[in-house]
Parts: structure tokens; sequence; C-alpha cells
């Protein structure tokens, strides 16, 4: 059964957040999430370069 966000929204947020506080420190959380959104940034533009390339066949392997 998938999980609803709106389930999540609660108390239970805190402990995954006093988590990272506790493990990266407060200056670090920001750095994280900047370097997780510039991640996903680049994983989007690899799938549309991919995808716009027309990489439909399947790759061989090499050896």
């Amino acid at each position: 059964m998938p999980v609803v966000v709106s389930e999540i929204l609660g108390w239970e947020i805190l402990v995954p957040l006093a988590l990272l506080v506790v493990f990266f420190g407060g200056s670090k959380i920001p750095q994280l999430a900047r370097s997780l959104g510039q991640a996903q940034n680049e994983f989007k533009k690899g799938l549309r370069d991919g995808a716009s390339d027309g990489e439909d066949k399947p790759v061989e392997p090499r050896g």
C-alpha cells in the first residue's frame, strides 16, 4: 500500500529531521539540500537528453 504524504506530515517527520540535524549539524543542512537539488536537476537533464537522442535501441554489452 503506497504511503500518502498527508499521512506522514505529523510528528513523524520530526524524527528524521532531528536525526539530520544531529548527523550533519545545522550549518550543513542547507548545503546538503542544495547539492540534492543540483543532483536532481542533472538527473532530469540527463533524462531529457537521453529522450531527445532517440535512445530506444537496446544497448549492446561491451567486451
